[in-house]
């Protein structure tokens, strides 16, 4: 309905997560260096996908569930993960330019 292309539709809730984990990441250690974000915030994203290939009734019976999906989700996917790296580092370069800004102030 909104005219997305499919790389968009399919991959940019993924790309939008991995931005979301490394600003989480951040704020919970704002005092880490960038880079250790990043290594921490691939580290989560990446989990997160294999944990996608962990099984039993009753977490496949959450998965089923809209906070299931959102926060566990349902099937693994290389893509997914190549999706959260480039989020989190779109995170990564926001934060840098938002901190060189903040500094000018």
């Amino acid at each position: 309905g909104l005219g997305l292309t499919f790389p968009v539709v399919k991959y940019g809730g993924s790309l939008l997560w991995g931005t979301m984990v490394y600003f989480l990441v951040a704020l919970l250690l704002s005092s880490t260096r960038r880079m250790q974000l990043v290594a921490l915030s691939l580290l989560i994203a990446i989990s997160v996908e294999f944990f996608r290939l962990y099984h039993t009734p009753w977490l496949d019976a959450f998965r089923l569930t809209t906070a299931g999906a959102l926060l566990v989700g349902r099937v693994f996917s290389l893509w997914n993960i190549l999706a959260y790296a480039v989020g989190i580092f779109l995170g990564s370069i926001i934060d840098k330019i938002l901190s060189v800004h903040q500094r000018k102030r």
